[in-house]
């Protein structure tokens, strides 16, 4: 079968033909829309390193949860800024805390239209900024899976449908999920962050997150972007110890990563589209460089093809409109 008799063009010549042959979707309920919450907040503040979002009072949260549903996306994904930080963070773990408050009114207004996924990391709650208990200016991993264990506990009596730990700590799976079991907690999932780098393109959430480490990096338990046979392993020790999906953070910069982790352990896989690969799309189409709409589905369905059932972007919002309208 050689030339002229094959011809590769032959499908692409109409809309139609092109959509009935297409290998990957893109769907409104793929998509997982982040979003930031600050307790005492008297109005909603815009993120000027993220255009188009804010950092929500508990009522515009609600109301915007309200018209995602609507659009068809299926959860969303809550970080929190609390009032008082300490050492500890221990506001993570309020039971009142912005995070667990916002759960409440979530699933009050919405019912079971929208899977509520709570982030669970100490960053945006500790004095230091950093993911953990420290130990002198060390993150200490296994007093630190006390905290994420009672951060989670928290967080399913608050009515989270899945929790989410990004801090990278060893064990902090299967302290999790033991913690959960032992608590009435067993319904509650566990979306594992198994591939996180020490990336440069995490400063924009790190701005609309308050979440900045004081001193240092988080090098020591962020993955090394040169590698990929590790993240390979962090997600099958994340599989051993119970997680029910596992995510690659960032995207676009790790789809090889995000193929194997999704080959190898062939569980539900996210990818988070992160702050500064939305923030890079938004400033070349504010210059007039790029079409945003057509750049911004151009790279959620790359993110779809290398192997993501679920992608977490700020774009959900936009992306899920655009779609619907076809």
């Amino acid at each position: 079968m050689t030339f002229p008799l094959r011809r590769m063009r032959r499908l692409r010549r109409t809309p139609t033909l092109r959509e009935m042959v297409r290998e990957t979707v893109l769907d409104p309920g793929d998509l997982i829309a982040p979003l930031f919450v600050k307790e005492a907040l008297s109005k909603p503040a815009p993120l000027d390193a993220l255009p188009g979002h804010v950092q929500h009072t508990l009522s515009s949260l609600v109301e915007q949860c309200g018209r995602l549903a609507e659009l068809g996306i299926p959860a969303v994904m809550l970080f929190g800024i609390p009032a008082r930080k300490d050492d500890a963070g221990s506001s993570a773990w309020d039971a009142d805390g912005v995070v667990q408050q916002s759960m409440r009114r979530i699933r009050a207004e919405t019912g079971d239209r929208l899977v509520i996924i709570g982030d669970l990391c100490l960053c945006e709650y500790t004095s230091h900024g950093h993911c953990g208990v420290l130990k002198g200016e060390t993150v200490d991993n296994d007093a630190t899976l006390d905290a994420y264990a009672r951060i989670a506990v928290s967080y399913a009596e608050a009515g989270a449908d899945v929790v989410a730990p990004s801090g990278m700590m060893d064990g902090q799976v299967g302290a999790i999920r033991r913690a959960l079991d032992a608590r009435g907690g067993e319904g509650v999932a566990v979306l594992a962050y198994a591939a996180k780098y020490a990336s440069a393109f995490f400063d924009p959430f790190r701005h609309a997150a308050e979440s900045a480490p004081r001193f240092g990096d988080r090098r020591t338990y962020q993955l090394d972007p040169a590698n990929v046979d590790e993240a390979v392993q962090e997600a099958r020790l994340d599989a051993e110890e119970g997680a029910d999906l596992v995510m690659v953070k960032p995207a676009l910069p790790y789809l090889d990563v995000l193929a194997r982790v999704k080959a190898e352990t062939r569980l539900p896989t996210a990818a988070y589209q992160v702050s500064g690969e939305y923030a890079m799309l938004k400033a070349a189409a504010a210059r007039g460089w790029v079409d945003e709409d057509r750049a911004m589905l151009e790279v959620l369905t790359a993110i779809r093809r290398a192997g993501a059932d679920l992608v977490l972007t700020y774009y959900a919002e936009t992306a899920a409109a655009r779609l619907r309208r076809g």
